[in-house]
C-alpha cells in the first residue's frame, strides 16, 4: 500500500523533490519537497485507491467510527470520498469560525455522531489536524484518531499529536517516498542523502546544506 501510493504520488507529481533547488514554504522555511494531494482529485482511478486505503485504515484503527471530518480546505474532498465509500456522515472543520452567517467553524455536524475521524490531505507540523480536533472536541465530539494520504515523518508533529494524546495513521510516508524516488531514478545519492538531512532538522536546514 505504501509503496503504490508513493508511486503514484511521484507519478502525478503531488509529491516533487528538489534537494538541489529548495521549495521555500509559507513560513519560510527551506525545503527539498513538495507535496500537494489536491492534484489526487483530477485522477479517477487514483482517488478511488487512495480513498479506499484511508478507509481500510479507519476500519483497522478506528472501527468505532460514526462520522467522517475533513479538514478545510484540502482535506474536504477526501474526507468526502472516504464518507461516501464508507456510508458515513461527514463534515469538515475549517481552520477558525466564519465571522458571518451562523458563524461556524464545524459544517455538517450533526447531534447524531459522537465518534468522528479527522482525514487530512497532509500531515506536516501537525498543526491543521490539532486545530480540527479540538473544534470537534469542542463541540463534543469524541476523536478516535486522524488520518492522512502522507507524512513528512517530523518530530514535530510527533510531538505536538502526541502531547494532546491524538492518534494518527498515514497510508504512506516520507520514508517510503523517497526511498521509492531513488529506486525509480527520480533522485540521486546525493539528493537522497540531502532529503534525510531535511527530515531530521529541517529548520534550520537550507542552502548551506548542499553548497559544501
Amino acid at each position: 500500500m505504501k509503496t503504490t501510493t508513493s508511486q503514484h504520488l511521484l507519478n502525478i507529481e503531488a509529491v516533487t523533490l528538489s534537494p538541489e533547488h529548495p521549495y521555500t514554504w509559507s513560513s519560510g522555511m527551506k525545503s527539498p519537497i513538495y507535496c500537494d494531494n489536491r492534484l489526487i482529485i483530477a485522477y479517477p482511478m487514483i482517488r478511488k485507491q487512495v480513498a479506499g486505503e484511508l478507509s481500510e485504515l479507519i476500519q483497522k484503527h478506528y472501527p468505532e467510527a460514526d462520522l467522517i471530518a475533513g479538514t478545510a480546505t484540502a482535506g474536504i474532498p477526501h474526507a468526502a470520498f472516504v464518507a461516501d465509500q464508507m456510508e458515513l456522515p461527514m463534515c469538515y472543520v475549517r481552520s477558525s469560525a466564519k465571522a458571518h452567517g451562523k458563524t461556524n467553524q464545524i459544517e455538517g455536524l450533526t447531534n447524531k455522531s459522537k465518534k468522528a475521524v479527522v482525514v487530512e490531505d497532509l500531515i506536516s507540523t501537525g498543526k491543521s489536524s490539532i486545530q480540527s480536533v479540538l473544534a470537534l472536541r469542542e463541540a463534543g465530539v469524541e476523536v478516535l484518531g486522524v488520518v492522512a494520504i502522507f507524512s513528512y515523518g517530523l518530530k514535530k508533529a510527533d510531538v505536538a499529536l502526541g502531547e494532546l494524546d491524538i492518534s494518527f495513521q498515514t497510508v504512506t510516508n516520507f520514508s517510503t517516498l523517497i526511498e521509492e524516488a531513488q529506486e525509480s531514478g527520480k533522485i540521486s545519492d546525493q539528493g537522497l542523502s540531502l532529503l534525510k538531512e531535511w527530515q531530521q532538522d529541517p529548520e534550520h536546514w537550507g542552502v548551506a546544506s548542499f553548497s559544501k
